[in-house]
């Protein structure tokens, strides 16, 4: 097993290429744990993990949940309406209290970017930003390398299309320079009021033709169109986005043999992916879901110095 060089996890580029296969390599290790009858390890008995999910979230709040629970933490569960937030409370505020409350791992998830490094500064608990406004999404990038490389068995050299809304993906800031990391090559595909006003800044190359492109990659990723973060129309209708940027039959027929479509939910059907692309062996986003877990309790096992010998119990 690996060990982390950082106390934190807030943004994929605080974890070397080292970091970021230990947490691989370990959460391998828990997927062969999840898959027994008997999922539930003693190894971090005794601490608390504290998720504090202060936007909505079902996919990533329930993932952590389920990795604490079979890691046999005591798990603390906090929801926007439930917070004191709503009340006034500072996340200051909010980080203090918790510190009182010796909490050893906190999870947020939170609609301002930055909002993670504001806990690590007013609280002694490890922090894993669980999607912080429109800059990152460490865990989700971690659990996207860990599909890729256990379908292919390896990430470097392989060509990876994300596509999508970019402008306004915390996916794309930590997916795009993770996979760099390891080797991949990294396409950026979307309309040019889907991209950043510097497009060459995104670390990745670009392209806003999908089809002129498609059938050399061996990863199409696509992202969901964010309505709720989109405060002006970008595109002229959803209709219109799926016609050109979604994964439709005729598209599907076109990928690279041997290609795989991965989306991290949830799937605006009919709009990035239609019913087909959704359904087809092709499309790893269930493996996705499964991998999440194994990866959170990868992470909360290094962060934590959990007991190895619980790990194989």
């Amino acid at each position: 097993m690996g060990v982390l060089s950082t106390e934190h996890l807030l943004n994929i580029e605080d974890l070397s290429p080292e970091d970021i296969y230990a947490v691989l390599d370990t959460a391998r290790s828990f997927k062969e744990v999840n898959e027994r009858t008997v999922k539930k390890l003693p190894t971090l008995r005794g601490r608390t993990i504290v998720n504090l999910f202060l936007e909505p979230s079902t996919r990533t709040r329930t993932s952590f949940e389920i990795a604490a629970k079979r890691l046999s933490a005591d798990g603390i569960n906090f929801a926007a309406s439930a917070s004191a937030t709503t009340k006034g409370e500072s996340l200051v505020d909010t980080a203090q209290t918790l510190d009182a409350m010796d909490c050893d791992l906190v999870i947020i998830r939170h609609r301002y970017a930055g909002s993670p490094y504001i806990l690590t500064r007013n609280m002694r608990a490890h922090v894993i930003n669980g999607g912080d406004g429109k800059h990152q999404h460490p865990t989700q990038a971690l659990l996207d390398m860990f599909t890729i490389r256990e379908h292919f068995g390896h990430i470097e050299g392989l060509e990876v299309a994300i596509v999508g809304d970019i402008a306004h993906s915390r996916v794309f800031g930590s997916l795009a320079p993770g996979l760099t990391m390891l080797g991949a090559k990294v396409t950026a595909i979307a309309p040019p009021t889907l991209l950043p006003a510097r497009p060459d800044t995104l670390g990745a190359a670009v392209s806003y033709d999908l089809d002129s492109v498609l059938g050399r990659f061996d990863v199409v990723y696509m992202l969901r169109i964010q309505q709720e973060r989109i405060e002006q129309s970008p595109i002229p209708s959803l209709r219109e986005y799926a016609q050109l940027y979604g994964i439709n039959t005729a598209r599907l027929a076109r990928l690279k043999e041997g290609a795989i479509i991965m989306h991290p939910g949830p799937v605006n059907r009919g709009v990035e992916l239609s019913s087909e692309a959704i359904d087809t062996a092709r499309n790893l986003l269930l493996y996705q879901v499964n991998a999440g877990v194994a990866v959170r309790m990868a992470l909360m096992f290094l962060l934590l110095g959990g007991d190895k010998d619980g790990l194989a119990a």
